[in-house]
């Protein structure tokens, strides 16, 4: 009996990885696809400056504000249905950008895309958890997932170019319905239907936590609101301090949710973990340096070094494909090195990559870039164990919310080095720029700077994530909360 079923069962856990790796593969590229179009996209539909931000600000704000619920949804509802309804939403939402022929339609549909994105991405890493339950798999797993979402970073930007500038900007929303197409038949097929299916509706909704639910959608969807809105109409607008406001309110209204209900979907006892606490504060600051550096530097690329769309999104793609090679086989270096030694390293080695371009000039070329965004790609592979600490610092049944706050505090620490990195920049542009009245070395001054503040962000990262993952990594020290397992990991 066991040689017949142990054929399927391994092949169909091979789809499984192959379903959500694709899934992620779509949601990445989308992410990133749309930054280099935003110009042919503005002339096409003539929007104005506010307009554009809101493309770009309604999938942001949707899919951060409802991270952390679609990962309980897929722990109640089943990770299988709660998937496949996710990619339904996005590619749907995909077709309908596609075809927008004005402002109002391509922001509603950058809106349900995020309502795909926050069920599908938390979803991902849950299905994985419970399909390689065993630690080692799990973490080779969960690094090939990485390496392909390392590839849909690769190719976004380069994607974006070439077809808004050789096709129509239409297209970079239509590829995503092919991709999506593919992988929801696939991931019906390869994914176990959750045991959960089984409850009664009633059920469902008493273990949803429907306060913790809907006070945290607030509060994360204020605390996004402001960040994004902060710098273009003013910290001390009404709107932001409201933004700020609200979060505030209903944050401290989830606490009090979470601590009265009965099945709360986060249990506030996970915060006295050592391991689970480092782990999230050093993805924040992984998140803070990188994604704060990210958008500037494309603005270097093509303000100063003066890169079309194309070579801009060029530059980028040997960083991620070697991320994508450094994430496929961190399982093994941490199984090597242990992974507190290979995650707090490679995030120095990474912080030192940001840092090293800041020695690049308003001349340099292409290849001046390669060294210095090399060393991020590879650093930043090799922190993917890192993501499986975080995931098994709960129970697997609970590995939806899991994953949910591990997206939720990536994708809020990573607006936030936005939102400081461009204070940083842009006081330090205009304090050069009056002395020395040269708007390019102004930029590239202020530039420097950011490039310095974020290495040494991701960097202390590293620290952090070493004196979290060496307790796993020694076989725990009891600091764990009660009824947590250990956390897993690579070492």
């Amino acid at each position: 009996m066991t040689r017949t079923l142990t054929p399927p069962i391994s092949i169909r856990r091979g789809w499984t990885l192959l379903a959500v790796s694709l899934a992620t593969f779509m949601t990445y590229l989308d992410n990133n696809v749309i930054n280099v179009a935003i110009p042919t996209i503005q002339r096409d539909l003539h929007l104005s400056q506010a307009g554009i931000e809101w493309v770009v600000s309604a999938y942001i704000l949707v899919f951060a504000a409802l991270l952390l619920a679609g990962g309980r949804l897929a722990d109640v509802f089943g990770r299988r249905s709660v998937f496949a309804i996710g990619l339904t939403v996005f590619t749907g939402a995909s077709l309908l950008a596609g075809l927008s022929g004005s402002m109002d339609l391509l922001v509603a549909s950058r809106a349900l895309q995020g309502l795909g994105g926050a069920l599908v991405t938390p979803t991902t890493l849950a299905i994985i958890a419970s399909t390689y339950p065993e630690p080692a798999e799990q973490a080779r797993a969960v690094g090939l997932w990485s390496a392909v979402g390392a590839m849909g970073l690769a190719f976004g930007p380069l994607v974006g170019g070439l077809l808004s500038e050789d096709v129509s900007w239409h297209w970079i929303f239509f590829l995503n319905v092919p991709i999506g197409l593919l992988t929801l038949p696939l991931g019906w097929w390869a994914i176990a239907a959750d045991t959960r299916s089984t409850e009664s509706a009633a059920t469902r909704l008493r273990r949803l936590d429907l306060p913790g639910v809907i006070t945290s959608t607030l509060a994360l969807g204020g605390l996004t609101y402001a960040l994004i809105e902060g710098p273009q109409i003013g910290w001390g607008t009404a709107q932001v301090v409201t933004g700020f406001f609200v979060a505030l309110l209903a944050g401290s209204a989830f606490l009090i949710a979470e601590r009265a209900a009965a099945d709360p979907m986060v249990h506030l006892a996970i915060f006295t973990s050592r391991i689970f606490n480092g782990g999230v504060v050093a993805i924040m600051l992984w998140a803070f340096g990188l994604f704060g550096i990210y958008f500037y530097t494309s603005l270097y690329l093509q303000d100063v070094l003066h890169f079309g769309a194309i070579e801009a999104g060029s530059a980028f793609v040997p960083m991620a494909l070697l991320m994508a090679v450094g994430a496929s086989v961190s399982d093994r270096v941490a199984a090597r090195f242990g992974a507190h030694r290979s995650v707090g390293w490679a995030m120095v080695l990474m912080g030192g990559g940001i840092a090293s371009v800041s020695l690049l000039g308003a001349h340099s070329g292409f290849l001046a870039l390669m060294p210095g965004l090399a060393v991020i790609g590879i650093g930043g592979g090799l922190t993917i164990p890192l993501t499986s600490s975080i995931l098994g610092a709960m129970p697997e049944e609970r590995a939806g919310v899991a994953s949910g706050i591990f997206n939720a505090s990536r994708e809020v620490a990573g607006l936030l080095g936005v939102t400081v990195i461009g204070v940083i920049l842009t006081s330090r542009m205009h304090a050069v720029q009056h002395a020395v009245h040269n708007p390019q070395a102004a930029f590239l001054s202020g530039y420097r700077l950011a490039l310095i503040i974020a290495g040494a962000m991701v960097a202390s990262g590293g620290l952090a994530a070493w004196r979290s993952l060496r307790t796993a990594g020694s076989g725990g020290t009891g600091d764990e909360p009660t009824g947590t397992p250990r956390l897993v990991t690579a070492a």
